[in-house]
């Protein structure tokens, strides 16, 4: 990833369009996922709970919608 200084830019700006473009792509996110090892099972696991706990939120928004309504 490369980012190139533009004219009448500061370090500062500079830094803050690199970390966006990092961001962006999706490198730090992808190293920190393959930092340990998980096992499929594992993987599983958290994603039935993650789509849970989404599940529980969005049903959780939809009633304090129909409260408010009333």
């Amino acid at each position: 990833m490369s980012v190139s200084l533009r004219a009448g830019e500061s370090q500062q700006q500079l830094l803050k369009r690199w970390r966006k473009e990092v961001a962006k792509s999706g490198v730090l996110k992808a190293a920190r996922k393959k930092r340990w090892f998980i096992s499929k099972s594992e993987k599983r696991r958290l994603a039935k709970a993650r789509a849970i706990r989404k599940a529980r939120r969005k049903r959780n928004r939809a009633n304090s919608r129909r409260r408010r309504r009333r």
